[in-house]
């Protein structure tokens, strides 16, 4: 299959997550990507768990493993002449460097960004940090948790306005990764005519805030502030989750022809007072999930999600992930797949969101991935390439 992104070379400097999960996906369109990592330890995310897998002399971390697949690896100690040189050999050949260190610190290991597009000028540079590089507190670090409290993420997220809580994976880190992969491929698009590289940034801040979405206009332009309400939507209803007799469903009514057909579905007055319009029900959310708890408190959750899905309501179950990666509609989407790990052997990783069709309706999407490396698992291989290369 063809990959999009085949021929780039992509060096990364990065650790824990953004950087890591923005070359992963590059790397899952097929571009080469170096991952440069400190010798000894490596990527501090080698280190996070439990969980580890494998053997004890030789474990390797769950974290480390999600995102990393699809890269080569090689430790380089960046403050030793030698090894600073084969990294700059390195980007002497790139096509992008990906970089997520505190603002000022490739400076002072004598490898600024500016010196690199004057060796490369070719070169599309990507800067991930915490809170932006420049403004008052631009050289903050950049810790998801924090990120998400200080960009107004959990201030929405959580069962009410006194109980902030953070997303359940680290948002911020993997949009702001999402964020520069998009934003390198622009980059790279724009080389095309003009033959020069620049350099793409991003941050947790901006990637959250970025998301924010129709929260963000509730204040700047209504001058109201969103806050946490649990499991129901600001704006529509009813929209989210309901119990039932043995559990619970979701439904997501984004229209009053939804609504009617709700109503019709079971036995609900849609003239009901109060209820009229999404506005109404919004203003009265209470009595809203009053009345359709009402209606489903007679139904176990499997039959009632048949139900629903037979008047035409938008419905679906909250799934455990051991059920998703189990789910059939999953694995359909390809987003299982399989790699040959050289230590752990045969493993499953989640795969990567996108696929590719021809205008024959024929899938073209590159399924050739690698496992994550182990840490400088292609440093001999790499120098060999360089130095034949020179």
């Amino acid at each position: 299959m063809s990959a999009p992104l085949a021929g780039v070379l992509v060096v990364d400097l990065t650790r824990a997550l953004a950087g890591p999960h923005a070359t992963m996906m590059m790397g899952d369109l097929g571009a080469r990507v170096v991952k440069v990592e400190a010798p000894g330890h490596g990527d501090d995310t080698r280190g996070w768990g439990p969980p580890f897998v494998g053997d004890e002399d030789d474990r390797q971390s769950t974290y480390f493993l999600s995102a990393n697949r699809n890269k080569e690896s090689i430790a380089l100690d960046l403050k030793a002449e030698a090894d600073r040189d084969v990294l700059l050999g390195l980007v002497d050949r790139a096509d992008v460097l990906v970089e997520n260190f505190r603002t000022g610190v490739l400076d002072r290991l004598g490898l600024g960004i500016e010196s690199l597009m004057e060796r490369n000028p070719r070169l599309v540079v990507l800067s991930i940090t915490g809170f932006g590089h420049d403004g008052p507190e631009g050289g903050r670090a950049g810790y998801d948790q924090i990120a998400q409290g200080e960009a107004g993420l959990m201030s929405l997220t959580g069962s009410g306005p006194d109980d902030p809580q953070r997303v359940g994976v680290p948002i911020g880190d993997l949009l702001a990764g999402m964020y520069g992969a998009y934003g390198v491929l622009a980059a790279l698009l724009e080389r095309q005519s003009t033959g020069r590289g620049q350099v793409v940034r991003t941050s947790l801040l901006s990637a959250v805030v970025g998301v924010h979405a129709f929260q963000g206009t509730r204040w700047t332009v209504a001058g109201e502030v969103g806050r946490a309400q649990g499991n129901h939507h600001p704006s529509i209803a009813p929209y989210g989750l309901f119990h039932c007799r043995d559990g619970a469903v979701q439904i997501a009514v984004g229209s009053e022809g939804l609504w009617r057909r709700l109503c019709d579905g079971f036995g609900i007055d849609p003239a009901t007072p109060g209820l009229e319009t999404n506005g109404d029900r919004v203003g009265n959310r209470e009595r809203t999930i009053e009345v359709i708890e009402a209606a489903f408190a007679d139904w176990d959750a499997e039959a009632l999600l048949a139900r629903l899905a037979e008047v035409g309501v938008p419905a679906g179950k909250v799934r455990t992930l051991d059920e998703v990666y189990e789910w059939d509609q999953t694995r359909s989407q390809g987003l299982l797949v399989e790699v040959d790990h050289p230590s752990l052997g045969a493993v499953t990783l989640p795969g990567p969101p996108l696929r590719f069709f021809g205008a024959d309706g024929d899938e073209t999407t590159h399924r050739d991935h690698a496992a994550p490396p182990l840490l400088d698992q292609h440093g001999e291989s790499l120098r060999r390439w360089l130095e034949e290369g020179s």
